[in-house]
């Protein structure tokens, strides 16, 4: 199964439809709105006059979002719709990007430059088949004393939809369409993987990086499961038999200092 053209391909079709959306609301994105979450922002803290990799960055915005915060910022992506879209609101805005279209993967192998940060987030490691190759990107690509920040949304909440929580060695391929409010019910396969949070932990480790913070939060910034409740000021959240459910969780890693690591 060639995945990575099956993926590519739904995210071609998905990012017109984004682009489109009141959730992405990139005419308010123009107008300068940042596109950044409350968690992000804390966890990643001050940018300027530092070089960020943003991975799985979709069509750019939060990319520029940290741009605009003062971070010398590339952004990779697998779509070539979405790189399309990201280097025309980079023109737009004026703003200075690097935008490459590539999976985590090829990027790792062929990448040479080096970050302060690396960061990801929101919906990002279900369509990596292999951890320790997207580990090993990141490790690669931060430079000695970076930070990788992932901010990402709890499998916990896919268990309850009746997913797995354990890897199980095969992929889930379904038909799908898209998270926005103005999807008009057209379907694109895709194929997604399980992991568990010890997984990603476990890899980030194996990659020679340090964790430095692992938190679990029980409010999203988006409404993108059944039976969220919103709460002003802190975003939605689920009762599961009367208690809290996890809904983000996020990771901050270090590599050494050593100049020969």
């Amino acid at each position: 199964m060639d995945y990575l053209s099956i993926n590519k391909s739904a995210w071609d079709n998905r990012t017109k439809v984004h682009v489109a959306s009141e959730f992405y609301d990139v005419a308010g994105f123009k107008a300068g709105q940042c596109s950044l979450n409350p968690v992000e922002r804390a966890q990643v803290g001050v940018v300027k006059g530092k070089s960020l990799l943003h991975l799985q960055c979709h069509f750019g915005q939060d990319t520029l979002s940290w741009a605009r915060l003062g971070a010398d910022v590339t952004g990779v992506d697998l779509s070539e719709n979405a790189i399309a879209q990201a280097n025309s609101l980079k023109d737009a805005l004026g703003l200075k990007a690097r935008f490459i279209e590539s999976d985590v993967v090829q990027f790792g192998r062929n990448n040479t430059r080096q970050f302060d940060i690396v960061f990801t987030s929101y919906g990002v490691l279900c369509w990596l088949p292999d951890l320790t190759a997207w580990a090993n990107t990141v490790a690669s690509a931060l430079k000695a004393g970076g930070v990788f920040h992932l901010v990402e949304f709890h499998p916990i909440n896919d268990l309850l939809a009746g997913y797995a929580y354990f890897p199980h060695g095969t992929p889930d391929v379904e038909q799908e369409g898209t998270y926005t409010e103005n999807c008009d019910g057209t379907k694109s396969t895709t194929v997604t993987w399980t992991h568990s949070v010890s997984d990603v932990i476990n890899a980030l480790i194996t990659s020679g990086l340090n964790i430095e913070l692992f938190e679990e939060h029980p409010y999203s910034p988006y409404d993108c499961y059944e039976g969220l409740e919103y709460v002003p000021e802190l975003g939605y959240h689920k009762l599961h038999q009367g208690q809290w459910v996890p809904m983000l969780y996020s990771i901050k890693a270090s590599k050494s200092q050593r100049p020969d690591y």
